[in-house]
Order: structure tokens, then sequence, then C-alpha cells
């Protein structure tokens, strides 16, 4: 089944980036109602809630996962019967896919023009946002020069080298914890975002919050890139955003960890950069500071008051 297939693929992060995740999701969702042989629309309504709780389930912390599920789970409050519902899902998330798509090169648009001629960059993981702005700097001839962290323990940076080499852009691949030894000959530091909370706070790959610490010391300028449905709606009641933390495998294999019986082995995928570190957040709407991230969830993303129980 393609629901079960992409859940796991997701977990694995053989699916990985948020904006990837939020379209695996949709079309899996929109599967999953093309296959389901129900009539009565109560059952139909209770599998696809079983479904996409399954979805929603696999990454706590990337609420572009969520955003998206509930963006074409709601319609199903107002269809009145099982082809109605149906027909609603393929199109909720047909509209999805089509607006996340088109974000990316919006986005890439609005990031171009906060990047100079000469100007030396720094990201960090993989980021389909940040990455878009950058490859879309280098399209209009500004000539750049890119220093993108390795990633550890998943080596994400070993895409982004591949992708920045494949534009022929100059690139330095580091280390992540050479970054405060390098920050000096950074121009910008441009990243993406897993989650944006209501604060302006961000949510993002591991080391993050030290990179944008070392930037801000050293008065350099850090650019977060996001789609719209990265912001976290429930934050608003103060409700803090998960961080997930995976298997220790991945940072020492089991063999050699059993060798080691007092040591605790912690690997945390996600940690959480304070706003005032943040001096500007690019989304497919306009570039807004983190202050404002407030009003991405009231006018963008729809959320009713009512809604926030």
């Amino acid at each position: 089944m393609v629901l079960i297939e992409t859940a796991e693929s997701i977990k694995k992060m053989e699916i990985r980036g948020a904006g990837r995740i939020a379209r695996a999701a949709v079309k899996a969702l929109a599967d999953f109602a093309r296959n389901l042989d129900v009539s009565d629309l109560e059952t139909f309504r209770r599998e696809m809630q079983g479904a996409a709780a399954t979805l929603i389930s696999t990454r706590p912390t990337a609420v572009s996962l969520p955003n998206a599920v509930r963006y074409v789970m709601r319609v199903l409050d107002s269809s009145e019967s099982v082809v109605e519902a149906r027909e609603a899902i393929f199109e909720r998330a047909a509209e999805f896919v089509d607006h996340s798509e088109h974000a990316l090169g919006w986005i890439a648009e609005i990031g171009a023009r906060h990047i100079s001629d000469g100007d030396v960059l720094l990201t960090h993981c993989n980021s389909e946002a940040a990455l878009g702005c950058i490859l879309e700097a280098h399209r209009q001839g500004k000539e750049i020069e890119v220093y993108a962290t390795e990633v550890r323990p998943r080596g994400q940076g070993l895409i982004t080298i591949k992708t920045l080499n494949d534009a022929g852009i100059r690139t330095n691949y580091i280390i992540d914890s050479a970054v405060r030894y390098f920050i000096n000959d950074i121009d910008l530091v441009i990243v993406g975002a897993d989650a944006i909370a209501v604060n302006g706070a961000v949510v993002n790959k591991i080391g993050t919050a030290q990179i944008a610490h070392a930037a801000d010391e050293a008065r350099k300028n850090v650019i977060v890139a996001a789609e719209t449905y990265k912001f976290a709606p429930r934050t608003i009641l103060g409700e803090k955003i998960e961080i997930e933390e995976r298997d220790p495998a991945e940072v020492l294999p089991d063999e050699e960890a059993a060798r080691l019986p007092f040591v605790r082995i912690r690997n945390p995928a996600f940690d959480v950069t304070p706003a005032e570190y943040i001096d500007l957040i690019i989304t497919e709407r306009g570039a807004i500071p983190p202050e404002l991230a407030y009003t991405v969830i009231k006018d963008y993303l729809g959320w009713r008051i009512e809604e926030f129980r």
C-alpha cells in the first residue's frame, strides 16, 4: 500500500526535507482515498482520519506534515457523500502539491534579491528553499561562493554540495564544528526551516542555532527560507514544537555502543534558533521579520480562534 510505504520512507528519512515530506504525504492520502472501497461516508471519514494519523506520526517535528494533511483533510467536514469527499481529497491534494512546487520558485526569486554579487554564503543541511535562493542568484549571473556543512550524522550536506557543484557554483565543504572558524569569511547565512513558531523562533536541522549564534557574534545576517505551511499554528497556545530524537545507531553502530555500557548516545535531529538571531524569513508570500510570524498563521494558514482548543 502506497500510504504505508510512504509513511515508512518518511520515518526512515528516505524522503527528506519538509517540503518533500508534505508533498509525499498528500499524494499518499489521495492514493489511499482512491483505493478506499467503502460506501458509507462516516466509515470513509474514519478510515481517512486513521491514514492521516499514520502519516503525521512519522516525523513529529516537521510541522509541514500536519499542516499539509490538515489542508487536505478539512474538506471532509463539508462533504455530503463518499463520491464528493473522494473528489474533494483529490482536488485539495493536487492544489497543495501545485502550490508547494510553485512556492519554491517564488521563494527563490525573493531570496535571490537579498544575495549580492560577490557574496560568500553559508548554508546548513539540504533545504530546497534555501538552495533555490542560491541557485537563482547564480542563474542571474551573480558571482557567489558557498560554504556548506557536512550535517552530521546523516550527511545531508553531501546532497547539497552535489547540487551546487552541478550548477557550477564554487563551494567549500566543511565539518559542522568548523563554522565558527570560517564565519568571518561569510557575508550571509541562508538556511531552511522545518517549523517556525509564532514568536519567530525557527526549528531546523541540529546545528542551526549554533550557526546563527556564531553569525550574530560576527555581525553576519541570517536569512531563513521557508514555505508558509511550515509555520506552526498551535504555538500560539504556548505549545512547544516536539524535537525528534532519532536512533542512536545513526551516531554510533549498535555493536560499538554495546561495548560502552556507561555511555548514553543522544541524537536530536533539530534545534531551536531564537528569533533574535534571525534577520529575515523569506516565504512565497514575501519577506518578513521573525516578529511577524503570527500574521502568516492568521492570514495565510487561515486558522480560526475556535480551532485552538
